[in-house]
């Protein structure tokens, strides 16, 4: 491995469910031994860049109901390109090199899987996107 692999995978946290076995799809094994630790890793900027994305979009988010507060990340992350890209960048930036060859064999439908793994973190997260609240993780 190289340097900037070895510190990549160094700081990932490690998650002990995140079980990879022979008989998982690639997708399954990418998703368990690359997507999970990454996002968690990168929650908190996760978190950061909604809030901001929420702040940018004056459209009333925290006059939303608990119902279209979550409908709201879900479709921000679909529907909006720019956004969803800079979210992919997010993770895909800490991929190793040997990650990001097997994230383009399949990168649609890895793709989908990442994303709706961001969503659910998200939405996991609702209690967070309070107008009031202080993120720190």
């Amino acid at each position: 491995m190289n340097n900037r692999t070895d510190c990549l995978l160094e700081i990932r946290p490690l998650i002990p469910n995140a079980v990879v076995t022979d008989n998982m799809s690639t997708g399954e094994k990418f998703q368990n031994k690359t997507l999970r630790p990454i996002l968690k890793l990168q929650n908190a900027l996760l978190v950061m860049v909604l809030k901001n994305y929420i702040t940018k979009h004056k459209n009333g988010f925290y006059g939303l109901s608990l119902e279209e507060r979550l409908f709201f990340i879900e479709n921000s992350i679909q529907k909006d390109i720019k956004f969803r890209n800079s979210l992919k960048g997010i993770i895909i930036g800490q991929f190793t090199e040997e990650e990001y060859q097997l994230y383009t064999q399949d990168s649609s439908a890895l793709n989908k899987r990442m994303m709706q793994m961001v969503i659910e973190r998200l939405k996991d997260q609702i209690q967070l996107f309070e107008e009031d609240t202080v993120v720190i993780l």
